[in-house]
């Protein structure tokens, strides 16, 4: 691999990074944008062969395969990730469960599967590597949906929309609690970005270039996101010339959240 020429974001040491998520879309695309300028990174996932497509031709990156929601997977995480330098320079809480269903239709086995990933995961984790993220002064990177902004409903996916707006809260919450302790918390909101969410989802490659299609309609920039474009945002809300920003959630939507 050829390595960026951009010295490791936040100075001389090489900094260490925990991408939750990481196997596929997003998560992939920024661990390897974080490992393309020098970082240790540690994806997280409950796949080790999509971990590993993630992982190739990238010497920065390492593996973890673990559920995150498991009751024992935060401490794993930060022991993994922070080893004996002891430091987690950025935590990003990027993996996600998505179970639509209409209200009337949800079982408690949705509901749980989707808080406890989205919304329990997150909070511990954050928890178990406070002294690690305080030790490097380092950030935490939220990505929620760009869907739950201001005033908007999300019909079908009340549960998948409810743990991103608690994500948000949690973000403006630590921001504050942490700022002491040399902690940022910030988050991304991505629009509809082409994830590969859809054949995870079982869907044809008819219906996806449909939504895709339809998406791209209502969106002002005229086009769905890549995962890169989200990443391209997450590298840049944890460098050192983004230290005044926190607890602010930026949107990455190609507008679709202000029309």
């Amino acid at each position: 691999m050829t390595q960026s020429t951009h010295s490791p974001i936040g100075g001389a040491d090489r900094r260490t990074v925990v991408v939750t998520g990481g196997g596929t879309g997003i998560g992939r695309a920024t661990a390897r944008a974080f490992a393309a300028e020098g970082a240790d990174v540690l994806v997280v996932g409950r796949t080790a062969s999509t971990l590993a497509a993630t992982a190739a031709g990238h010497a920065g990156i390492r593996t973890l395969t673990a559920d995150i929601t498991a009751p024992d997977a935060a401490e794993r995480v930060v022991a993994a990730a922070a080893g004996p330098s002891g430091r987690i320079d950025v935590l990003v809480h990027n993996a996600a469960a998505v179970l639509p269903e209409p209200a009337g239709s949800l079982t408690r086995a949705c509901v749980l599967d989707q808080v406890e990933t989205n919304l329990l995961a997150p909070l511990f984790l954050t928890q178990a590597a406070l002294p690690a993220l305080e030790a490097a002064r380092g950030t935490v990177v939220c990505v929620g949906t760009a869907a739950v902004l201001g005033r908007r409903a999300f019909p079908g996916m009340s549960v998948y929309g409810a743990t991103k707006v608690a994500l948000d809260f949690l973000v403006r919450t630590w921001a504050v609690e942490l700022a002491p302790r040399g902690i940022r918390a910030v988050g991304v909101a991505p629009g509809e970005t082409d994830t590969g969410i859809g054949e995870r989802m079982g869907w044809s490659a008819e219906d996806i270039a449909r939504y895709q299609a339809e998406a791209a309609a209502r969106t002002p920039s005229g086009r769905v996101g890549r995962p890169e474009d989200v990443a391209w945002w997450v590298l840049r809300m944890c460098r050192p010339e983004a230290g005044y920003a926190n607890g602010a959630v930026v949107a990455v939507d190609g507008a679709a959240s202000v029309v």
